[in-house]
């Protein structure tokens, strides 16, 4: 009898499945898919399975088959659908739609448009589209990466925007350009690398309310300029003029956008200010309503043709950190030997010779100061610093080890060595009072490739240049001198960084080098001589 009744249930269900071409629809939700759901065409008209893809969406489904009919719930709102008719009932309101509700198989069978309701989209505070078979879920933006295009003069970067965007622009350095969309969401956070001349890598990301654009210049960077061509915000690098470009009237905007791939490096969807460097960025003051869309230009300089131009020639800021500091003593042997005195004592004789090089030079303590890890890359940040250069002395268990040795920041260490050489230097946050967030502090360290080719090849140029200078008397090791180690204090630094590890203070005979005064100028006058030659290089002095 039980078999008899469900036999004649499922012919009452059934609702002519052969009718119907069946297949699957994907669902992507923040860029990732989903999966997909059972799907019919009808007529040309897509309906999707709607108890799987409400659930997806993170909505509540009650499926009555008797009568043919789901309910569905999302925050604020609930729908009721029944098939076959062509219609929906949210909140106690009927609204028409494209099509007719099936029921098939057991399922019920909404049309895809459904989902597209303002009410729906309103309920789950995202924007809902369908595209390409997939049913595609996005935050409310007005900000969207949409490609990249890199000339021979020039490069290029694009992104779709809706509505009135203003922003401000911060050149943080001769590498950094920062530009800050208040109150602005954008569509998904992005990281691409062009590792070209005028563009190296951006990264567009969120910021609580605000969005943030921060590009890494290339070497050619010479101007800039964020312009809108055919509906998009573009930001423009060139050596020479701005290349000109095609622009449309605000009626012919168009908000639609392509579907890019993106390689997005954010384990959220927004990121916490940090604690180590990066500024809270203020909203900008509301500004008044305009009858079209504007776009209000960056500040600063132009040129003849009304393009910003990045600064002129200025001479290279160069920031030097004395390692550890009053309450701090760094590494520690016997009688008066403290690291922590030895690093200043370099520091300065550095600061002396950088100086008479006709660079910027700021040290971020000149006596026996404590800072915090924290506030020395702030420190160097704010001063819009090109380059940053702590000075440290090593120690280790074994009073063997010895030599000169310079670090660049990466989360994986060089070896376990290096990786215990970083920890050593990262309890100086045992001195420091602050609480720190260590999620900030994670979500800080993806940026963390940013100058890391620049940081290797500063490395470099030091090295060679303590390894040449007569008198030091510390050995410098060419196969295993230049390493790798997460140390905090490079963390939140806006510029290449790097950190330099003189000699071993446990080291008997670098011990008596590091306190020979006459040894203490001639390291400093071998890491100055790198950071010229690296200047050199980079064009910041003539050569």
């Amino acid at each position: 009898m039980k078999k008899i009744f469900s036999f004649l249930f499922s012919l009452f269900f059934l609702t002519a499945p052969a009718l119907y071409a069946q297949g699957k629809t994907d669902i992507a939700v923040l860029g990732k898919n989903k999966g997909a759901v059972s799907s019919l065409s009808v007529n040309g008209k897509t309906l999707v399975d709607a108890q799987r893809t409400a659930k997806k969406l993170g909505g509540s489904v009650e499926l009555f088959s008797a009568s043919k009919q789901v309910k569905i719930a999302f925050p604020g709102m609930y729908a009721i659908l029944s098939a076959p008719l062509d219609e929906v009932i949210i909140n106690a309101q009927t609204i028409k739609l494209p099509a007719e509700v099936v029921a098939s198989g057991g399922k019920i069978y909404v049309p895809v448009q459904f989902f597209m309701l303002s009410q729906v989209q309103k309920a789950l505070d995202r924007q809902i589209t369908f595209e390409k078979n997939t049913l595609i879920v996005e935050k409310n933006y007005q900000l969207a990466y949409v490609g990249k295009d890199q000339k021979q003069n020039y490069d290029r970067i694009r992104f779709s925007r809706k509505g009135d965007i203003s922003f401000q622009t911060d050149e943080k350095n001769k590498h950094t350009l920062v530009v800050d969309f208040p109150n602005v969401i954008v569509k998904r956070n992005t990281n691409q690398r062009l590792k070209d001349d005028f563009i190296r890598s951006f990264s567009l990301v969120q910021r609580g309310k605000n969005a943030q654009l921060k590009v890494i210049l290339g070497k050619k960077a010479k101007k800039w300029e964020m312009l809108e061509e055919k509906g998009e915000l573009v930001l423009a690098v060139a050596q020479g003029a701005i290349p000109a470009v095609q622009t449309t009237k605000p009626s012919e905007i168009s908000s639609t956008e392509e579907d890019v791939e993106e390689l997005d490096l954010t384990p959220s969807d927004e990121l916490v200010p940090s604690v180590i460097g990066e500024e809270n960025q203020a909203p900008a003051p509301a500004t008044p309503p305009q009858p079209t869309p504007v776009i209000k230009p960056a500040p600063g300089p132009v040129i003849s043709d009304g393009s910003p131009v990045l600064k002129g020639p200025r001479k290279m800021r160069i920031v030097i950190d004395p390692g550890h500091g009053g309450k701090d003593p760094g590494a520690v042997r016997r009688g008066s030997n403290r690291e922590k005195a030895i690093n200043l004592a370099v520091a300065k004789h550095l600061y002396d010779y950088l100086k008479k090089q006709d660079f910027e030079v700021k040290m971020t303590r000149t006596d026996d100061t404590f800072v915090t890890l924290a506030g020395r890359s702030k420190m160097a940040n704010e001063y819009k610093a090109d380059l940053f250069v702590s000075v440290h002395t090593n120690a280790a268990k074994r009073s063997a080890a010895n030599g000169f040795e310079v670090y660049f920041r990466s989360d994986k260490a060089t070896d376990t060595e290096a990786a215990e050489v970083a920890a050593f230097e990262n309890e100086a946050l045992q001195y420091e009072e602050t609480h720190y967030n260590f999620v900030d502090m994670l979500l800080q360290s993806l940026a963390k490739n940013e100058y890391m080719n620049e940081s290797s090849k500063v490395a470099g140029h030091v090295r060679n240049y303590v390894y040449k200078e007569p008198g030091i008397g510390i050995a410098v090791r060419q196969n295993n001198s230049i390493r790798q180690a997460n140390f905090y204090v490079l963390k939140g630094v806006q510029a290449p960084a790097i950190l330099v590890e003189m000699g071993y203070i446990s080291s008997p005979k670098d011990r008596a080098r590091l306190n020979n005064k006459s040894a203490q100028k001639r390291m400093a006058l071998g890491i100055g001589k790198g950071i010229v030659s690296y200047a050199k290089a980079e064009g910041w002095i003539k050569k």
